[in-house]
């Protein structure tokens, strides 16, 4: 079973809208990883309340690290933390699944 990273843009949308979009991801990702998926929980419920940007990247690229594969949503490209974690994962050897959509 392959660990995996979902990144998404999480600005101005809803806990339940971040939620769908994970599992379209998941399914997806499923589909092209040919088996199940761990999924790593990369969904900060409980962030600090003034935490920063930074704080959430951070968090995220020590997630990542542990990831065997890194699936990026639709309009990944257009967000910084996304785009960092997109260069991470390929400058790491991490596989990548970019959204069809």
């Amino acid at each position: 079973m392959k660990k995996l990273f979902i990144s998404q843009p999480m600005k101005d949308k809803t806990d339940e809208q971040i939620l769908q979009e994970r599992e379209k991801a998941i399914a997806a990702a499923k589909q092209k990883v040919g088996d199940d998926v761990e999924v790593i929980d990369s969904f900060f419920k409980d962030a600090p309340h003034d935490a920063k940007p930074l704080w959430f990247l951070g968090k995220s690229l020590e997630l990542l690290a542990s990831a065997d594969v890194a699936y990026f949503a639709p309009e990944w490209h257009k967000y910084r933390g996304c785009k960092i974690e997109h260069e991470c994962a390929v400058q790491y050897g991490i596989a990548t699944i970019e959204s069809e959509e």
